[in-house]
C-alpha cells in the first residue's frame, strides 16, 4: 500500500501501452491512453511503458499496423502523467537511434534497449545515444529462458559496460519455472554493480510467483500490466503483483486497490477476450515460444487448416526468436504440405 515517505521495497513499471499492444492488435486510440495514464498514475507507479508492442518503430506490415501513430500516444501519456516516468522499448534494427531523440523532446526519461539474450553486443550504440540525452538506460534480455544464468551474465556485462543503468531479463514466452527465476536473478545480482529487473510472462501461471521470487532474489525492478494484458497468455497483473506483495509485507510505493479499478473498469473493457491460459497461451510456455507470436500463429492455423498446436510446437523445435515472425507463415505453410502429402499417401484414403 502507498506509504507517504516510505521508500519502495522495488520499482514497479507498468507496461500495459506497451506489451499490452500485442494483445489488441495495436489498437490504442488516444482516449484510452490518457485513461490508463491517469489511473497507473494516480495509483503510484513509478514508471509507465508506451509504445507498439515491438517497440519503437514496431508500425509495420510484419509487427502490425498501429491504429495511431505510436508518436501521438506517447505525446500524449507524457502530457497525462503527474508523477510518473514514462518509458519507451526500442528494439535495435525495428527501432533507430532517431526515435529514441524524438521521444525524449517529448517527454520521454527512460529508454529500455531490448534485444535477444545472447546479442547484447548490437545495444552499445543505442544504450550510449539514450545516456547522452539525459534519459535513464535499461538493457533488456528477451526470451532470457534461452540462456544459462553464466550466459546470462556474460550478456549483462556487456550492457553494464556500455553504460545501463538497470539491466532487465524477460520471460518473453513465459517458459521460466521459478528455480529458473532465482538462479539467473540470483547470478545476476552477484556479478552486477546495477540493478536488476525481471519482465514476467503468464503463460505457466507463475508470472506473479516469479515476480515475487526475483524480488527476493534481490531484483529491485518488476514488471506487469494492468488485467495482465500482453502477448500470449498475457503479463505479470500489475493489481495482483501489488496486492500479493501487500500480503507479503513488501512495500510497493502503488495502492493496489486504485490498480484494480484501472483494471476493471478501464483496461477489461478494452480487451477482445479475457486474459486467460488457454491451449494456445500455454503451449507458447511449454514450447519456449515468444509471446507475441501467438495471433500471427493462430491466423496462419486457420488460412492454412492447420492446428495451431502444430505450428507452435515447431516453432520452438526452431527456437525462433523476436524478429522471425515471417518464419511462422513458412511453417505452417511446410505443415500443410506435409499434411496434404500424408493424404495423399495414406494406405487407407481409398476405402474411405
Amino acid at each position: 500500500m502507498t506509504v507517504p515517505g516510505v521508500s519502495p521495497d522495488y520499482r514497479l513499471i507498468d507496461s500495459t501501452l506497451r506489451d499490452g499492444s500485442h494483445a489488441i492488435s495495436h489498437q490504442y486510440y488516444a482516449e484510452d491512453v490518457i485513461k490508463i495514464v491517469a489511473g497507473l498514475d494516480a495509483a503510484g507507479v513509478q514508471v509507465i511503458e508506451i509504445a507498439h508492442g515491438d517497440g519503437l518503430g514496431g508500425s509495420s506490415f510484419n509487427y502490425g499496423f498501429s491504429a495511431i501513430d505510436e508518436k501521438e500516444l506517447i505525446a500524449k501519456a507524457c502530457q497525462t502523467t503527474t508523477q510518473a516516468e514514462i518509458a519507451c522499448l526500442m528494439i535495435p534494427g525495428i527501432g533507430l537511434a532517431d526515435d529514441l531523440r524524438e521521444v525524449r523532446e517529448l517527454g520521454v526519461s527512460v529508454a529500455r534497449i531490448a534485444v535477444h539474450c545472447t546479442e547484447a553486443d548490437i545495444t552499445e550504440q543505442h544504450i550510449k545515444v539514450a545516456k547522452d540525452l539525459g534519459m535513464e538506460a535499461i538493457g533488456f534480455l528477451m526470451m532470457a529462458h534461452m540462456n544459462s544464468p553464466e550466459g546470462l551474465v556474460e550478456q549483462a556485462t556487456l550492457l553494464q559496460s556500455y553504460g545501463a543503468d538497470t539491466i532487465y531479463i524477460a520471460d518473453s514466452a513465459g517458459a521460466m519455472t521459478t528455480d529458473d527465476v532465482r538462479r539467473r536473478v540470483n547470478a545476476l545480482v552477484k556479478a552486477l554493480d546495477v540493478p536488476v529487473g525481471v519482465h514476467a510472462h503468464n503463460n505457466l501461471a507463475m508470472a506473479v510467483s516469479n515476480s515475487i521470487a526475483a524480488y527476493e532474489e534481490g531484483a529491485k525492478n518488476l514488471d506487469g500490466t494492468s488485467a495482465g494484458l500482453g502477448a500470449g497468455a498475457g503479463n505479470c497483473p500489475t493489481e495482483i503483483l501489488a496486492a500479493v506483495s501487500d500480503k507479503y509485507g513488501i512495500s510497493t510505493g502503488v495502492n493496489p486497490l486504485i490498480l484494480m479499478d484501472v483494471a476493471e473498469e478501464i483496461v477489461r473493457p478494452l480487451m477482445p477476450r479475457q486474459q486467460v491460459i488457454d491451449r494456445a497461451g500455454l503451449l507458447l510456455g511449454y514450447a519456449g515460444v515468444y509471446g507475441s507470436f501467438l495471433l500471427h500463429a493462430q491466423r496462419a492455423a486457420e488460412r492454412y487448416a492447420v492446428p495451431v498446436a502444430d505450428i507452435i510446437l515447431e516453432l520452438g523445435r526452431r527456437q525462433v526468436v523476436g524478429g522471425q515472425e515471417d518464419m511462422i507463415i513458412d511453417v505452417a505453410l511446410e505443415l500443410a504440405r506435409q499434411h496434404a502429402q500424408s493424404e495423399l499417401t495414406d494406405p487407407d484414403m481409398e476405402t474411405r
